[in-house]
């Protein structure tokens, strides 16, 4: 016997499953957020329940908001349900769900008179963003906003109605700026390094093609803080469904499983305040980076590690991954040898011990996150958790042998075969282009290096290019398992 998710069956949730424990119809917007997807409804709107289930913060509630066709598909299943999300968190010998309420309103994605007239009104303080790597219109190989990139191009254009998340942003800001209203703070919440500046870049950077004067006021105006977010999140699938509704009698059209574990380390730097988030668990730092630098390099940079060796394998599961010793053993080596070393001293921090909690939360085996999954848009992907740890270890004169076969593990991927021969179907926006370049570095490795755009410098130094050369032809004369087995007995 199961029940259906919505509000009307709050007061009766099955047994298992907690509920929130504020009045959702005493709340009040006070943050919207742009791109609502599994990773934000684990981890902001997680963080802002647990606030509102404390009896505090009660005008700080969600609106989402979206700028993609596709997102309608995930609004309509939440609206069916009248916002609501189940979240439920795995390891192992633990399970546990929870509903939230912290989501009062979605408006139609696109809808971008609707979204600005929002952003207008003086109750929203806060827009927070997940778009992912790929959102933010950076030169991958140099880091910097891309002016002219055509849909900021055509943004920019005059009396055009903007189609971007930083054109709808700003558009809300000068809603403000004229109206006399207090400018909003504009809070990222992408695994991007520096992502605050990463999003004034971007904002500012588009004001400065409209006017020159806007520019200048967003950026005597408007607070960007940086933040570091973390929290291991699969996509949903018909499994998770299945798993809520057999062991906890709910059904939910679109849960979100996630381990137990979080982190949220972020400036305290607002424009006209912001939810009291330190009650919640929530670190509030003068300075984000070095904590971005160390999830980054070691969570993120070992994802990296792990995903492409796995996906040529036919391994389906992050945890199957551990589970296979070349595997967790190519991820400790790299890790302690050539990433680890590059990261600056943490506070509060021992490298060794959040390396090993890192590797306890790959090797959960109930959290079902997937190989696919983590092998995703490599081309954002890499020049973020990857690449700069390689420009690093160059400029230091020291060995880049394993962080090149992780590279050329990358390039093997996306030449669009395992090594039993499986198809791996298109896993990156620039699917295309990196399968042909992968192709044609088959024979000449420095194809590969030559994407200016993901490779920048790295991909002309001589050490590592030889490195990614011999690393590829390995690859493909011996397959990932036995190249693998000589980098790990140091035969590589």
């Amino acid at each position: 016997m199961t029940v259906k998710l919505s509000s009307s069956i709050l007061a009766s949730l099955p047994p298992r499953v907690a509920g929130p424990k504020y009045d959702r119809a005493a709340l009040k917007a006070g943050i919207v957020h742009f791109g609502v997807g599994n990773f934000h409804r684990s981890h902001q709107a997680v963080y802002l329940d647990d606030l509102f289930n404390a009896g505090v913060g009660h005008d700080w509630a969600l609106v989402g908001a979206g700028v993609f066709e596709g997102e309608k598909v995930g609004r309509g299943k939440l609206q069916e349900q009248d916002w609501l999300t189940t979240v439920v968190e795995q390891d192992t010998g633990h399970m546990s769900a929870r509903v939230t309420g912290v989501m009062i309103d979605f408006l139609m994605p696109g809808d971008a008179v609707a979204i600005i007239e929002r952003l207008a009104d003086p109750a929203i303080r806060i827009v927070s963003l997940t778009i992912t790597e790929g959102g933010y219109f950076i030169d991958p190989a140099s880091g910097v906003f891309n002016p002219t990139h055509p849909d900021i191009v055509a943004d920019a254009e005059p009396g055009a109605m903007p189609k971007t998340v930083f054109g709808i942003i700003l558009a809300g800001l000068m809603r403000r700026r004229e109206d006399g209203i207090v400018p909003f703070t504009i809070m990222s919440c992408d695994n991007i390094p520096h992502n605050g500046h990463v999003t004034s870049d971007g904002v500012i950077g588009l004001a400065r093609l409209i006017d020159e004067d806007l520019a200048t006021w967003v950026s005597e105006n408007v607070a960007f803080p940086n933040g570091m977010v973390d929290r291991i999140t699969p996509a949903t699938t018909d499994r998770e469904r299945g798993i809520l509704s057999s062991e906890f009698g709910l059904d939910d059209n679109w849960p979100v499983f996630c381990e137990p574990f979080r982190q949220w380390v972020l400036e305290d730097h607002f424009t006209d305040g912001r939810p009291p988030l330190e009650k919640v668990g929530v670190q509030f730092v003068s300075d984000v980076a070095p904590y971005e630098v160390m999830k980054i390099r070691i969570l993120n940079g070992g994802h990296a590690t792990i995903a492409y060796p796995a996906g040529l394998m036919d391994i389906h599961f992050v945890h199957e991954a551990m589970q296979e010793p070349l595997v967790r053993g190519f991820l400790a080596k790299l890790e302690h040898v050539e990433i680890i070393p590059t990261v600056p001293p943490v506070p509060d921090t021992v490298l060794e011990d959040y390396y090993q909690l890192i590797e306890h939360r790959f090797s959960n085996p109930k959290i079902g996150d997937t190989i696919r999954r983590l092998c995703l848009d490599g081309s954002n992907r890499q020049p973020k958790f990857i690449i700069p740890t390689i420009a690093d270890r160059l400029k230091a004169g020291k060995s880049v042998a394993g962080l090149a076969l992780e590279s050329a593990l990358w390039c093997r991927y996306c030449f669009g075969t395992t090594d039993s021969g499986a198809v791996i179907e298109p896993n990156d926006p620039s699917w295309d282009r990196l399968q042909t370049t992968a192709k044609a570095a088959k024979e000449a490795p420095a194809a590969w290096l030559a994407m200016e755009d993901i490779y920048g410098d790295v991909g002309r130094s001589a050490p590592f290019v030889e490195a990614f050369a011999h690393a590829l032809k390995a690859l493909w004369a011996d397959g990932a398992r036995a190249t693998l087995a000589r980098y790990l007995a140091d035969d590589l």
